[in-house]
């Protein structure tokens, strides 16, 4: 049986991602925004979603599932949909030596 780890969306986000507007596609979630919270041994995503919700824990909107393989399913008001993680892009490196701070006039 699939073993899924279960992703909980952080408080911060929560309320974000509750009035984000619907999107079609894959869902980016940027790892920032979820602790990792167990697993859950369960045949697909809709049957870990009823014994979570069956132990007293159930999974809200914006938790994510990740499978074995790591494919992520998002829980959304509209049932589980596809996911993927997004890193934010590095800060760039500034070209050339750093700049020299003005220093005051002598004397």
């Amino acid at each position: 049986m699939p073993v899924f780890k279960i992703h909980r969306l952080r408080d911060y986000a929560q309320e974000h991602f509750r009035w984000a507007a619907h999107t079609s596609g894959a869902t980016e979630v940027r790892p920032k925004d979820y602790h990792l919270a167990g697993q859950v041994e369960a045949l697909n995503a809709y049957s870990a979603w009823t014994n979570l919700r069956e132990t007293g824990t159930p999974l809200r909107v914006g938790d994510v599932l990740e499978l074995e393989n790591g494919e992520l399913r998002i829980c959304k008001y509209v049932g589980f949909e596809e996911a993927r993680w997004v890193q934010p892009e590095p800060a760039p490196v500034p070209e050339g030596p750093p700049p020299v701070p003005d220093s005051p006039p002598p004397g």
